[in-house]
């Protein structure tokens, strides 16, 4: 079953947005071709269209997202995820799970993760983005104030630094390839 939340939050998104930006753009193209893809939380699909697969498959809680991502990628494989929940996904299936600015938004990051573990074959890569949340951020919050820095509407409930994100992957059995931050966003590649 979709999130109505979600729903209600991509129906106020316009859909003619603005595509994704040079680093996103810049970390998905990287990550070269694969045979099975996975586009976890695929959102609206402005990402999805730079993953090289043969196979792709967009996941997203939300319908609204997915039928605007389906309309970038016809004919592309589509899963309703529920919240929280186990993956609708069979295991081993894939060979790269992209995750993209995404993992923030999740209540149960561990049961996320463990379920990306459990759909990735042996081997397969994992590859996240999500916001920076660093020092620097630290030191605005203390001269500014939290209230100038987050919206109290946005849907972000998890904030990263590089270290806190793949101890959390090395702690759940990934293996991290590659962790770096450009701009205001971590761009991490793990192994199953």
């Amino acid at each position: 079953m979709a999130s109505p939340f979600d729903d209600e939050i991509w129906s106020l998104v316009p859909e003619e947005a603005q595509p994704p930006g040079r680093h996103l753009t810049r970390f998905v193209t990287s990550l070269g071709p694969s045979e099975h893809a996975l586009d976890l939380g695929c959102g609206d699909g402005r990402t999805s269209i730079l993953i090289e697969a043969r196979e792709l498959v967009l996941a997203d809680v939300s319908e609204v997202a997915l039928a605007r991502a389906v309309q970038r990628l016809p004919g592309t494989a589509t899963v309703v995820l529920e919240p929280d929940r186990e993956l609708a996904l069979p295991d081993n299936a894939f060979d790269l799970v992209v995750c993209t600015e995404t993992i923030e938004h999740v209540r149960d990051v561990c049961l996320l993760l463990s379920e990306v573990r459990r759909v990735l074959r042996p081997g397969g890569r994992l590859a996240i983005s999500t916001p920076w949340h660093g020092r620097l951020l630290g030191l605005d919050l203390l001269v500014r104030g939290f209230e100038r820095r987050f919206d109290a509407q946005s849907p972000h409930i998890r904030f990263f630094t590089i270290g806190s994100l793949t101890g959390l992957l090395d702690a759940l059995g990934f293996d991290v390839l590659r962790a770096e931050r450009h701009g205001t966003g971590i761009f991490v590649v793990a192994t199953r």
